[in-house]
């Protein structure tokens, strides 16, 4: 899944969690701040997996030198 779905999957626990509060459900509330922690850890997972290819990028120039 992609960066859009991603975001969509953080906009949808954030609507889950809303709608648990508004209902009194808190298993749906804590479900919707489950979905939404698991949509950041996927995007800081590919934001790290970025960063750790443009360092090795680098380090392939370094030795070509």
């Amino acid at each position: 899944m992609g960066d859009a779905g991603d975001k969509f999957d953080k906009f949808a626990g954030k609507a889950k969690e809303g709608a648990g509060k508004v209902t009194g459900d808190e298993d749906l509330e804590r479900e919707g701040k489950a979905d939404q922690a698991k949509a950041a850890a996927k995007e800081a997972a590919k934001e790290a997996k970025e960063k750790a290819g443009e360092a090795a990028e680098k380090a392939k120039d370094v030795f070509k030198r």
